[in-house]
């Protein structure tokens, strides 16, 4: 391959320099010493890239690729080592691309909910709902016609996600109400609200919940405050509704940290300081999930109600990035889209234990990718999961006669609503007109529908 450049011969160079051409009188003015150089300098790197592009001649005659120029080097003896190179490096981008796809298929794709259940006059509460999996969970479960209850901490981005899913799913009956899980008092004041205004609770799903405490300092445990004792202090209240409206269903977001999980009973509710502790603590947390889950279901035995654990998987969500510096934002978001499932395909596991038909008999276990999964011991152990409930009552401040029983009285139900929630429903949700702007959503007291029920007790405070 020739550029069309030639190198210069030393009598041109001192040609260049008087600022004539060899063999003729010009009146050409003489370059300036720094343009000079530059110039020579140039020359020299246009023949040296000209060596290094033209086609080498090994052994046999025939014209081969430049390996020694790639290699950065020069001469036949270096072709085998440089063919032997580029052969290990298309080895590597080959076993990089298998393994992607061994990835890929077991731990990015999620397997799909299949359940086909009609929810129409059915009530879901799905919590931290205004992002991520809980986002998504309530989409679909809108979509089947469900009224659904956003139960988040930011009514700003709380109402706004309602307004998103309401456009989205052409479902009406999407609300928000504010639940702050850290708040033991927030806990109380929204079970007392959402029993005075919903006649029925056929879907609790505990989806929010945060990995790190950030820059939050408080005297208690925060992880297990709000992935733990706030959703067992949610669950307790709202029992009574759930039962009423058996068969009903209890849906636990875990994760497979759970597994690193190590329950200290004597220090429990002590605050959790440094990202080891954090670590330590987040794990413990989903333990205590999968614990709960279990003596649920142990406590609910017969009563029409069935709960489960269910691990999301990888998902690239918020809880992923939100305690990351931002400054590594650029660098983990590109690797988080190769190797982390969307919020979609994480909501597909909570979906199978809320809809899947045939699992009542699983009640209590523990599922991921849409299929019961052994636990290893520490989270099967039925002594340590009756300890947790107990020790459990007293950090969410339940009075030791203060339990879930319920006297109130059966809700009449639609004659068209299915009895239970396995039963397909032939029909579609019908389409509601949509709402205008989010900021123009009524307040509570105008969206959800006001019936009658047995006065509750007021909210204490933690």
């Amino acid at each position: 391959m020739h550029l069309g450049f030639r190198a210069s011969t030393h009598q041109e160079d001192a040609d260049a320099r008087q600022g004539g051409a060899p063999g003729a009188r010009t009146h050409t003015p003489a370059l300036p010493p720094t343009r000079l150089r530059l110039r020579l300098r140039l020359r020299l790197r246009l023949r040296e890239v000209e060596e290094c592009l033209a086609p080498s001649r090994p052994e046999g005659g025939r014209t081969g690729i430049p390996w020694a120029a790639i290699q950065g080097g020069s001469g036949p003896g270096r072709e085998p080592g440089g063919a032997a190179s580029m052969e290990a490096l298309l080895l590597g981008v080959g076993l990089l691309l298998g393994a992607y796809v061994l990835v890929y298929y077991n731990l990015v794709k999620a397997p799909p909910c299949r359940g086909i259940a009609s929810l129409r006059g059915r009530t879901a509460v799905v919590t931290g709902a205004n992002s991520g999996i809980g986002k998504m969970t309530a989409l679909e479960l809108a979509r089947r016609g469900a009224r659904v209850v956003l139960a988040c901490r930011s009514r700003e981005r709380g109402e706004a996600a309602a307004f998103d899913l309401r456009q989205e799913s052409g479902n009406n009956e999407v609300i928000f109400m504010a639940l702050d899980l850290a708040s033991l008092a927030s806990v109380r004041a929204f079970a007392t609200a959402f029993l005075s205004s919903e006649p029925r609770l056929d879907i609790l799903i505990h989806n929010a919940g945060i990995s790190s405490c950030g820059r939050t300092r408080e005297p208690f445990n925060l992880l297990l405050r709000v992935n733990h004792v706030g959703p067992f202090l949610l669950t307790h209240l709202l029992l009574p509704r759930l039962k009423t409206c058996a068969p009903s269903r209890v849906v636990v977001v875990s994760s497979a940290a759970h597994r690193r999980g190590r329950l200290d009973f004597t220090r429990l509710d002590r605050p959790v300081v440094g990202w080891r502790q954090e670590l330590r603590a987040y794990a413990d947390s989903k333990l205590a999930n999968v614990l709960f889950t279990r003596e649920l279901a142990t406590q609910l035995e017969g009563t029409g109600v069935t709960c489960y654990a269910a691990h999301p998987g990888p998902v690239n969500s918020e809880l992923f990035l939100r305690h990351v510096p931002r400054w590594l934002h650029p660098l983990l978001c590109p690797l988080a889209w190769l190797v982390l499932r969307a919020p979609r395909g994480g909501a597909q596991t909570p979906l199978y234990c809320a809809l899947q038909e045939g699992i009542e008999p699983l009640s209590g276990r523990y599922f991921a990718n849409c299929h019961v999964e052994e636990v290893p011991p520490a989270a099967r152990d039925d002594r340590a999961a009756h300890r947790l409930w107990e020790a459990s009552k007293r950090l969410a401040g339940l009075e030791p006669g203060e339990d879930a029983e319920s006297d109130e009285e059966p809700q009449p139900v639609d004659p068209g609503v299915p009895s239970s929630l396995s039963s397909p429903h032939p029909e579609e949700p019908a389409a509601s007109e949509p709402y205008t702007s989010p900021q123009s959503s009524p307040d509570l007291s105008k969206v959800t529908r006001r019936i009658p029920v047995k006065a509750e007790p007021e909210p204490q405070a933690s």
